[in-house]
C-alpha cells in the first residue's frame, strides 16, 4: 500500500470503456500500476482490438495533456507502460493483485450485477471495491458486492483523468475505515473527494441538471441566445463558483438576498420551482444570514472578515488573469 518508502497501490478498472480508461489514465499518471479489465466474453481477435483501441485512447489523452504543458511528453511512454489490459480470461489474475477496484461497466443494473459477480471470487479480502455509477445508488448495488463492508460508490466526473472531483457515497454497511482508505487513495493522486448521502443525483449532477434544463428553457422562451447564455455561464456563474462554493456564496452575499430574490422570482415567473427551501426561511428568521451576522451555513466566529474578503478577491483576480481579462487601469 502507498506510503513513504513502499509501493503504490495496484488499481483495477473493471470495464474497459470510457470511464475505465479515464480512471486508468489518472492512476497511471500518478505512478500506479493499473489493470484495465474487460469483463465481456469476446473472441480473441475482438479482445485484441479492444486492447489496442483502449491503450491508443489513453495514449492520445496523455499526448493531449503533454501538448498543453501538463508534463514532459518524454515521460508518456513510461506512464503508458503502467497500464495493462486484461481480457476476460486474464481478469482473475489481474483482479487478485488489485488493492482497489473501480467498476465502470455500462449503466444497466444487470451489467453491474454480472460484473461484480464475475469479480467477486478473485478479489482479495482487503481490496476496496467501488462502483463509478452515475445512475444507481450504493444502497442498490451493495447487495451485489462480495464484501459490502469494503464497498461504496465513487462517482467520477468526465473526463475522469482531468476533473478533480470524485463524489463518494457509502451505505450503512460500509466500514468507516474503507471509506477513509478510498478517500485517502483518491487524494493522493490529486483528486478532491467529497462525501454525500445515497441520494439520486449525488451533488454535481443534481445541481447541473437544474442549470442545464433552465438554460434550455430560457432559449425556448426567447430570454437569451445559446451563445449569450454560455458567455454568461463562463464569465459570470462559472467564474464566481470556480472561486467560491455555492453554499459559501450564500453566506458571503447574504442569505437574506437569496430569500428575497427567491420570493420575487417565484412570484414574477409564477413558478414555485424558484421558492426557497425551508432552511433559507429559517435562517432568515433566526438572523443567520451569513458573513455579516457571523453565522449562516458556516460559522464565522473568529474569522478575520477583511482577510477573508481579500483572499476571495485574490482568487477572482487570479481567474481574470487566467482568462486574459485582467487589464491595467486606464491612466486617464
Amino acid at each position: 500500500m502507498s506510503a513513504a518508502g513502499t509501493a503504490r497501490e495496484t488499481i483495477a478498472a473493471l470495464g474497459a470503456g470510457r470511464m475505465g480508461r479515464g480512471i486508468a489514465t489518472a492512476f497511471a499518471y500518478a505512478g500506479h500500476a493499473v489493470w484495465l479489465v474487460d469483463v465481456k466474453p469476446r473472441p480473441a481477435e475482438q479482445a485484441d482490438g479492444l486492447r489496442q483501441a483502449a491503450l491508443a485512447e489513453i495514449d492520445a489523452s496523455l499526448a493531449a495533456m503533454a501538448r498543453w504543458g501538463a508534463f514532459d511528453d518524454a515521460l508518456r511512454p513510461a506512464i503508458l507502460r503502467r497500464v495493462r489490459f486484461a481480457a476476460r480470461d486474464e481478469a482473475p489474475a489481474a483482479l487478485a493483485g488489485a488493492d482497489a477496484v473501480f467498476e465502470g461497466v455500462p449503466e444497466v443494473i444487470e451489467a453491474k450485477r454480472e460484473a461484480l459477480a464475475f469479480a467477486a471470487p478473485h478479489l482479495r479480502p482487503d481490496a476496496l471495491l467501488a462502483s463509478t455509477t452515475s445512475t444507481f445508488l450504493v444502497t442498490e448495488l451493495a447487495a451485489f458486492a462480495p464484501r459490502p463492508q469494503r464497498f461504496l460508490n465513487a462517482h467520477w466526473l468526465n473526463p475522469a483523468h482531468v476533473v478533480p472531483l470524485v463524489e463518494l457515497s457509502a451505505h450503512s454497511g460500509t466500514a468507516p475505515e474503507a471509506a477513509r482508505a478510498l478517500s485517502g487513495l483518491l487524494a493522493r493522486i490529486g483528486k478532491v473527494p467529497v462525501s454525500c448521502a445515497a441520494a439520486p443525483g449525488y451533488i454535481v449532477p443534481r445541481l447541473q441538471s437544474l442549470i442545464m434544463n433552465e438554460a434550455a428553457r430560457m432559449i425556448e422562451q426567447g430570454v437569451a441566445s445559446a451563445e449569450d447564455i454560455d458567455r454568461a455561464t463562463r464569465y459570470g456563474l462559472g467564474f464566481r463558483f470556480a472561486n467560491m462554493g455555492v453554499v459559501e456564496f450564500i453566506d458571503f452575499g447574504g442569505n437574506d438576498i437569496l430569500y428575497y430574490a427567491s420570493r420575487y422570482l417565484a412570484q414574477a415567473l409564477g413558478d414555485p420551482r424558484y421558492a426557497s427551501p425551508a432552511i433559507v426561511d429559517r435562517h432568515m428568521r433566526e438572523g443567520r444570514n451569513g458573513l455579516r451576522d457571523g453565522k449562516g451555513f458556516y460559522d464565522f466566529a473568529g474569522v478575520d472578515v477583511d482577510a477573508y474578503r481579500s483572499e476571495a478577491l485574490g482568487r477572482m483576480l487570479g481567474m481574470l488573469a487566467h482568462l486574459g481579462l485582467l487589464r491595467p487601469p486606464d491612466p486617464g
